[in-house]
């Protein structure tokens, strides 16, 4: 397994959460499908925003919302599609530059820095283009360029919780596990914390080296075999299991 692998699975799996973009200016049809999304009901906000496209071929709104439906159901070539037909409709289409930024972020993480900062370029405040940029440059190994633009999304939005977990496991990722950990003990170690939360704070723990707390995070969880499957990337990253 390459270190990128590992990376994906600590960034993206542990932090990035749905991939709706914030798209403006919604219209009748669009906005309830932009709605099913948050939902967790891609399949719904797909058929939605393929009504709204049948007789609007380039509305733009719909064809961002059907690209990031799309990429929630794995079918990334017609995603690609459609945040391109997006574009034609408006070159500055800040939805589709960061769902095309997260189509390329498993694959081409340089790349998808292009396309985010690019989003940012139009829309400066937009807290999905910065905290996917800050996954970017992660994953290319850039980790205080990334701290500094969690810190720059975090100033903007004090409570964002990806961004506080993706600064988290930056600092971790650059030698600074104890403030890691630090950031994400209190609401990883309750008892009610969901699954998420907890495997965030697994993460950061082995990132420390304390595997041990981590693998009993992860048993919360997951099987045995996942668990040991988790720790065995977290290792790849260069982490001595004790």
């Amino acid at each position: 397994m390459t270190r990128r692998g590992p990376l994906l699975l600590v960034l993206l799996v542990a932090a990035c959460g749905h991939t709706q973009s914030v798209v403006s200016g919604l219209q009748p049809g669009v906005d309830v499908a932009q709605a099913a999304l948050r939902g967790g009901s891609p399949q719904t906000a797909l058929q939605l925003a393929s009504n709204v496209l049948a007789t609007d071929p380039g509305n733009e709104a719909a064809l961002v919302v059907q690209g990031d439906a799309l990429t929630e159901l794995g079918r990334f070539n017609e995603a690609h599609d459609s945040y391109n037909r997006a574009l034609q409709s408006n070159h500055d289409s800040v939805g589709a530059e960061v769902g095309l930024g997260r189509l390329h972020l498993t694959d081409d993480p340089q790349a998808a820095s292009v396309l985010f900062l690019q989003a940012l370029d139009h829309d400066p405040r937009n807290t999905k283009a910065l905290n996917d940029l800050g996954v970017a440059l992660d994953l290319q190994g850039k980790h205080e360029a990334a701290q500094a633009v969690y810190a720059r999304l975090l100033n903007l939005s004090p409570n964002d919780r990806a961004a506080s977990v993706n600064m988290a496991l930056s600092l971790s990722l650059s030698g600074q596990p104890v403030r890691s950990v630090a950031m994400l003990r209190g609401a990883g170690s309750r008892p009610d914390a969901a699954p998420r939360v907890r495997q965030d704070l697994a993460v950061a723990l082995a990132l420390s080296g304390n595997t041990g707390e981590a693998e009993k995070l992860l048993l919360t969880d997951l099987s045995p075999s996942d668990a040991a499957a988790a720790l065995a990337g977290y290792r790849a990253l260069g982490i001595t299991v004790k």
